[in-house]
């Protein structure tokens, strides 16, 4: 005669509240902010609940459908500059605070560099940023335009997610670099080493490096959509 099985308590019986999606999305997150958006499981996330990966499925989903609602949590947490800023001073607010939020949970940039933001929470943001374009005067390339510079910050920010992760990697290839600092007969690899040369081993002048290219990029990027739009304003003068 086999041994009987005990069936399974509820979550009431054992004295844990009801799980909610509220509390699902708040744990993803948190997991998210700790390891990172690729790095947590189902049941990682399972075991922050203290419910199985079957409770998660029924009030949410797959884990993509958790990693759909983390992203709609992280997007709201951005702040949008008043629309009544002119377009370039507007993006360049919107993007140091992309650069802002988005540190704080290493995958997001990716995710969003590759796919752009749920339309549940993207959609107000991306409607003004194409809406400023427009009545800059980008016209049909106001679409593309927004596309661009979206997807040139948010994948700075995720190279910087990976520069963070794989630290020892770094190391290594700037002693490679700085053994060029010599080399009369290389001197753009000779730049380079003196260059890394001023930041390495002084983790604040990583950071600074790492605000200065994403500054850069940004601000050579809307360098590029500025000379664009003077074109196109050439070109309905002459309409």
């Amino acid at each position: 005669m086999g041994i009987p099985q005990q069936r399974a308590r509820s979550r009431n019986g054992a004295g844990l509240p009801a799980v909610t999606v509220e509390q699902i999305v708040a744990e993803a997150v948190a997991l998210t902010a700790d390891t990172g958006l690729d790095n947590w499981t189902l049941r990682q996330l399972a075991a922050r609940i203290e419910a199985s990966p079957a409770v998660i499925y029924h009030h949410v989903g797959d884990r993509e459908a958790v990693v759909s609602l983390v992203l709609d949590h992280v997007v709201r947490e951005l702040t949008v500059p008043p629309e009544t800023l002119p377009w370039r001073e507007w993006f360049g607010l919107l993007l140091d605070d992309h650069r802002e939020v988005l540190r704080r949970y290493p995958g997001v940039a990716y995710r969003l560099a590759m796919h752009g933001p749920p339309a549940s929470c993207g959609g107000p943001i991306i409607d003004m940023g194409v809406r400023l374009l427009q009545e800059a005067g980008f016209g049909d390339d106001s679409v593309l335009a927004y596309n661009v510079v979206m997807t040139t910050a948010c994948q700075y920010i995720a190279l910087e997610d990976d520069q963070r992760r794989i630290a020892a990697v770094r190391s290594v290839h700037a002693q490679q670099y700085q053994a060029f600092r010599d080399r009369t007969d290389l001197p753009g690899l000779a730049a380079v080493g003196d260059f890394v040369a001023t930041i390495a081993g002084r983790p604040d002048r990583v950071a600074c490096f790492f605000t200065d290219l994403f500054q850069y990029a940004v601000q050579r990027c809307l360098d590029g959509m500025e000379q664009r739009l003077g074109h196109l304003r050439e070109w309905d003068d002459t309409q």
